[in-house]
């Protein structure tokens, strides 16, 4: 059964293949519709202002800021693809230096793989140095605005206005009622307030009402008539107190928390996640950097394999003139070349080649993808084995981790709202006290000797007319299930951050065992691959000197020197896996930043801040005795530098490799810089083992 349009009117009809008569009806569209649309008339003669303007795709029109980073981008020159590496210009870089550019470059904190193009709707998830700082400037969240509900407000209103009502009385004899009433009236009211810490409401009113009409029996035709008061309310039960207010705010509802606390948690939370972005930049900028070092050390390993797979193709060639070598074996060592300069291609453009991973690097250090130099790490990996305390990495993993630091305050945040929760569990009982000073006059201001009642101010500063008010209301909601209910939500909210904090700390520690694990099984591969290395060398001049005899077959040749080519490169990009893994092990145990000599640090004030704060400090002094004084419970332990320096057990360096001339050397001087240096351990002293030197 399938559904139709015939003149206008929808009908069903049956089909042999309802899918074939829904994929009709689909693909129509709005199309289907244009039966039962208005005829063409007179509306239609001119073009709508829609089909030119309203459905068209406009560009926005915004100022366009100039920095160092657009400039990147419109400065680019062509990308490199088949450039000789040798013949551009090189850009020596260390890794400090590219761990510094990259932080200080952009107010964007880059990742490789990020999603700010590809997926816009989550730019707003990309990380930037601004993101604290509007954490602490939400006008709803911030901290700034949770102070600013204690703030002293003022209201006023001035308001005119005319009367002239017909009024449904008779006139008795010999008195004057008016049929109309007609008069002239105005009203004049302010108001200062100020809420305290207390949750208590100190209110300072003054209203002035003007009366002038047509009623009888009036001492003035006109009067001005109105008070002064000041009022105090304070809550006794719910809402009391300076725990509560600093929590939940002064103007809290049930469930939902906004206080001084709350928003100061929020901000450190921001901060933590800022934190977190700036890690994962450092890190993406080692793997970068690494990546790039090994791609150099690839591609030099797999020209020398086609420089090898050359020679011994040109001197099949000149036997195969001269007629002592055979046709076959001439054709394996051209095909054998090719194979090689495939490889030099693969190794120089393709998509983990020099050229790409160079670019990676350009990118994460806010460089234009290309600009007709090439990056060149110099700064020389490690191959010295390194070993951490366990205990002291663990124990500075739970402690240190970001992760691990922004989950706690997650869990402070819980443990406040659980308290703001049950402190809402109570009947709203407040106390109100008011004090009026009444008055009436003809004028509003006179003469401090005019009679009485000639005007409003002297009737009031005279202090004869005085009221005042006292008592207490009560408001809640019988059974209080809501606040209850808020509070059992408070408890499973609570233990589930404690869950989630417990699980962090399990995982972690998973993680740096597994880091250590990694950093242990990179230097031995790295062992067991340059002795790899040392032994397909040692192949390769045997067979080389066996085929030039006459005593061994093409074939072994060959394949050795393919297999000396994968020997390398397998020992070059152990050697980067170990240095990545070196850098694994700091970020598992939160030290990546120390480790990189990154620091976080708050911008400069505005001048005019500097100014406010000394002023202040002039009127505070130290308290003689704090330890009598009462305070809440602290929301955090103090300050925390995640760049300062480790109290650490020094690590043991059990040996070292040294290696050829044209590889990874001064391994020696490595192991023992300054941090600033770039060392792989914060050790000072070393144990070297026997040194393997390659022939």
């Amino acid at each position: 059964m399938s559904i139709a349009i015939h003149r206008g009117k929808y009908q069903l009809a049956k089909t042999s293949k309802p899918s074939l008569a829904i994929a009709c009806l689909i693909a129509g569209g709005c199309g289907m519709f244009q039966g039962v649309s208005p005829k063409p008339g007179p509306h239609d003669t001119r073009t709508s202002y829609h089909d030119t303007v309203g459905m068209t795709i406009s560009y926005p029109e915004v100022e366009r800021i100039v920095s160092e980073i657009s400039e990147a981008a419109y400065d680019s020159t062509e990308p490199l693809v088949h450039e000789d590496p040798s013949s551009l210009p090189t850009l020596e870089l260390t890794l400090t230096e590219a761990v510094q550019m990259a932080v200080q470059q952009s107010p964007v904190v880059r990742e490789l793989g990020g999603t700010l193009v590809s997926q816009p709707a989550f730019a707003g998830f990309t990380s930037t140095i601004y993101d604290p700082s509007l954490a602490h400037a939400n006008p709803q969240l911030g901290v700034e605005a949770a102070l600013a509900e204690f703030d002293a407000q003022f209201a006023g209103g001035l308001f005119w206005n005319k009367i002239d009502q017909p009024q449904n009385v008779e006139g008795l004899v010999g008195q004057f009622t008016p049929q109309v009433l007609q008069g002239t009236g105005a009203s004049y009211q302010s108001e200062l307030s100020k809420r305290t810490a207390q949750g208590g409401t100190f209110a300072l009113r003054h209203i002035t009402n003007y009366d002038r009409n047509n009623r009888p029996f009036r001492r003035f035709t006109s009067d001005f008539v109105g008070w002064v008061e000041a009022e105090w309310r304070q809550p006794l039960m719910r809402g009391a107190g300076t725990e509560f207010n600093r929590i939940a705010g002064p103007r809290s509802m049930i469930g939902q928390y906004n206080g001084v606390l709350i928003a100061r948690v929020n901000e450190e939370v921001a901060l933590a996640d800022f934190e977190v972005s700036v890690i994962r930049l450092v890190n993406d900028v080692e793997q970068a950097y690494w990546e790039l070092s090994a791609a150099y050390r690839v591609m030099e390993a797999t020209l020398k394999g086609r420089e090898a797979a050359l020679q011994t193709f040109q001197y099949q060639e000149v036997r195969l003139e001269v007629g002592a070598g055979r046709s076959d074996e001439e054709a394996q060592a051209k095909s054998q070349f090719y194979q090689f300069q495939a490889q030099v291609e693969r190794a120089l453009s393709g998509p983990e080649g020099l050229y790409a991973l160079e670019q990676r690097l350009r990118y994460l250090l806010g460089m234009p993808p290309a600009d007709g130099r090439l990056i060149k790490p110099i700064s020389e990996p490690s191959d010295t084995r390194v070993v951490f305390d366990w205990d002291s990495a663990l124990n500075q993993a739970l402690t240190r981790r970001v992760e691990v630091r922004r989950q706690r305050f997650n869990l402070k945040r819980r443990e406040l709202e659980l308290v703001a929760a049950r402190l809402n569990r109570r009947p709203q009982l407040d106390f109100l006290g008011r004090y009026r000073w009444r008055g009436l006059g003809d004028n509003l201001i006179g003469r401090s000797d005019s009679p009485p009642l000639d005007n409003l101010f002297g009737a009031i500063t005279g202090g004869d007319y005085q009221e005042w008010q006292a008592g207490m209301e009560l408001t809640f909601p019988v059974g209080l299930r809501a606040a209850s209910n808020a509070v059992a939500h408070a408890r499973l909210s609570l233990s589930r951050e404690q869950a989630l904090l417990n699980e962090t700390e399990l995982r972690i520690s998973h993680n740096l065992a597994e880091a250590v694990r990694q950093l242990g099984i990179s230097h031995s591969l790295l062992e067991t691959n340059y002795n790899a290395f040392l032994a397909d060398l040692r192949q390769v001049d045997v067979l080389r000197r066996r085929y030039r005899d006459g005593t061994d077959n093409i074939n072994f040749l060959l394949q050795a020197q393919r297999q000396v080519v994968v020997s390398e490169v397998d020992f070059y990009r152990s050697i980067a896996a170990y240095n990545l893994a070196i850098r694994d092990l700091h970020r598992e145990k939160g030290s990546l930043l120390a480790y990189n000599g990154v620091t976080l640090a708050e911008g400069p004030w505005a001048s005019g801040a500097y100014r406010d704060a000394y002023e202040n400090g002039r009127f505070l002094s130290t308290r003689p005795n704090p330890a009598a004084v009462q305070m809440p419970q602290p929301v955090s332990s103090g300050p925390f530098d995640p760049s300062a320096p480790q109290d650490t057990q020094q690590p043991l360096i059990e040996e070292w490799i040294e290696l050829p001339a044209g590889g990874i050397d001064d391994a020696d001087d490595q192991a023992t810089a300054s941090p600033s240096d770039r060392s792989t351990a914060t050790a000072a002293t070393a144990v070297p083992a026997e040194p393997i030197t390659l022939e």
